[in-house]
């Protein structure tokens, strides 16, 4: 479900401290709740989904359209070192406190192609991408619900390259918004379900 900009923005994030010249595209919040311990094994089951292999036949089409044009006009190329626009820096790591730095414990194992971890603390993981179309951030977060209960929420912030960022933003918005963000929530979703009914390991005997 998508929650207003304002909901997700109020709670003091790592990701609003360093990059307070991007903006928060928007946020979703998702089906998944578990204890404050819990966010470790969310990280362990986002980090290795695919959108661009998601079960939803559309999503799949425009994530092979997008790469396809990308091939086509060089915007994915890994040989080009875009700076964050308007800045000397080409990587928010390079704006990380010094705590945060070698924090990342879920490096990005599927995911969009390009997507680098950022950092990762007890209730929130950033990974970045650079390239022709855009700067962008992708967020998770762990919002407390009370009593010791959290939930799952993610976050998309971008800087923008200029105006063929602003056509290309407003180009891919609507299949954004009602095909590759709803399926990616669905994913996600069947995903943890998976892994908090998976049956527990037998113990193992130990050596006589």
């Amino acid at each position: 479900m998508r929650i207003p900009n304002h909901v997700h923005a109020a709670h003091p994030w790592v990701i609003s401290r360093i990059a307070p010249d991007f903006t928060l595209l928007d946020a979703w919040a998702l089906p998944v709740r578990g204890r404050r311990a819990d966010f470790a094994r969310f990280l362990d089951v986002v980090t290795a989904l695919d959108p661009a292999r998601s079960d939803s036949a559309p999503t799949r089409a425009l994530f092979a359209l997008r790469y396809r044009l990308g091939d086509w006009f060089g915007w994915d190329d890994e040989k080009v070192v875009h700076a964050i626009p308007g800045c000397t820096e080409t990587s928010l790591r390079q704006r990380l406190p010094a705590e945060l730095r070698g924090s990342v414990r879920h490096p990005v194992r599927a995911m969009e192609r390009g997507f680098v971890a950022l950092y990762e603390t007890a209730d929130e993981w950033a990974a970045e991408i650079s390239n022709a179309t855009v700067h962008g951030v992708l967020q998770l977060a762990w919002v407390p619900e009370g009593r010791g209960r959290y939930r799952a929420e993610l976050a998309v912030y971008v800087k923008s390259r200029g105006l063929f960022t602003t056509a290309y933003l407003a180009a891919i918005t609507p299949f954004r918004i009602l095909i590759v963000y709803p399926a990616l929530v669905r994913q996600i979703a069947r995903a943890w379900e998976r892994a908090t009914t998976r049956p527990a390991s037998p113990p193992r005997r130990s050596a006589a």
